[in-house]
């Protein structure tokens, strides 16, 4: 039997690469005769630069930016077609992962280290940017980005804000040096993981905001300026962006790139895919296995599994999806033929981290059992 073993990386936990290796190690020492192809897989989000490179190559580079909230942080990014296209992820610059969770506060976290990278890279040649959006700690519409690229972003009394604070609450004017050619002229391919509009209940503060240390109050301050902004943005480019699908994606960064530069959106699962050569991967296989560590209405919403589900789907192969936590599963089962929470008996989430290569490799092992015992059953039938 041909199992393409194609997960998502487990947040804070492990990787998709790691994740593949025990889905494999439990497979095989499970009863059932089987061929893996390990196929790790990225959405925009975390680790799309490792998945990114593992498939495609690229030369990796490293430069000292400025993280989410001030500090100096060592980001990698990945220059591919002879330092044509720059391939950056925001994770790895302006990450939720860079941040202790007791200092998680959006209302001063920014993207300029993000900005920085990518400045870096047209500075070496780069005409077009690969951005991974996903795992960021900030909710600034992308404003920092524009900061590092020399944008002028100034206060209601005329003064400029700082590059150490979430300038979107402050923001009064936005101000784009027209002289910067070699900026303007840069080609951005966005990868977003999620659909969600700029503003509303379903957009960038209230979605996203909580997950990154906004209370209540905190959400309603950062909902009120980016509407604030986004009024800025249409008065300046006569573009209202607020409502495009992936707007809200990251704390709204490509509403900034979409307003100022030649911009495109695409699904990040379904860039990565292709790239990657994943139907080529599926011709001759039996079933998919996935994993998500947190599953709910957003895995199904352009999430990696999904993705990949969808696509093997359509040349007829089952998926199966493991699951650190999943809300409904019932629901899943929509995309997922069957989904297997892998927790072993009641744990907190450090206990459930800390165990989660085991728990895959037991999971996988029992999966294999049950495949292997299915094909005995039908053998006697």
């Amino acid at each position: 039997m041909k199992i393409i073993i194609a997960p998502n990386s487990f947040k804070g936990s492990l990787n998709a690469f790691d994740v593949a290796k025990s889905i494999q190690n439990g497979l095989q020492k499970s009863k059932l005769s089987v061929n893996c192809e390990l196929f790790p897989i990225a959405d925009g989000g975390d680790h799309t630069l490792e998945v990114f490179h593992h498939f495609l190559g690229g030369k990796i580079h490293d430069t000292i930016v400025q993280g989410p909230l001030g500090e100096k942080v060592s980001a990698s990014w990945v220059s591919i077609e002879n330092g044509q296209t720059a391939v950056i992820e925001v994770a790895k610059a302006s990450g939720i992962s860079l941040v202790e969770k007791s200092l998680l506060n959006p209302l001063k976290a920014n993207t300029f280290g993000t900005g920085q990278l990518i400045k870096t890279a047209i500075d070496q040649g780069a005409k077009k940017i690969i951005l991974g959006l996903g795992g960021s700690a900030s909710v600034d519409g992308g404003l920092g980005i524009l900061q590092a690229l020399g944008a002028k972003l100034l206060d209601s009394e005329g003064k400029n804000i700082t590059t150490n604070t979430n300038p979107l609450l402050a923001l009064a004017h936005i101000s784009l040096d027209e002289k910067a050619a070699k900026i303007h002229e840069t080609e951005f391919v966005i990868l977003c993981d999620v659909d969600n509009p700029l503003l509303g209940i379903h957009g960038s503060a209230h979605v996203f905001g909580p997950q990154k240390g906004a209370d209540p109050k905190a959400v309603e301050k950062l909902e009120k300026s980016m509407k604030r902004y986004n009024q800025i943005l249409v008065s300046k480019t006569g573009n209202d962006f607020s409502q495009m699908e992936g707007a809200g994606a990251a704390g709204g960064i490509a509403v900034a790139l979409k307003s100022f530069f030649p911009t495109t959106l695409v699904g990040g699962v379904d860039f990565l895919l292709d790239k990657m050569g994943f139907e080529s991967a599926l011709s001759d296989a039996d079933l998919l296995i996935t994993t998500e560590g947190k599953v709910d209405k957003q895995t199904l919403q352009g999430k990696g599994p999904a993705g990949a589900a969808n696509v093997a789907k359509t040349h007829g192969i089952p998926s199966i999806i493991l699951v650190g936590h999943a809300e409904n599963i019932y629901e899943l089962n929509t995309v997922f033929d069957a989904v297997f929470p892998i927790t072993n008996g009641p744990m907190n989430l450090e206990q459930a981290m800390q165990n989660t290569g085991k728990d895959l490799e037991a999971t996988a092992c029992q999966i294999g059992n049950l495949l292997a015992l299915n094909y005995k059953i039908s053998q006697i039938k």
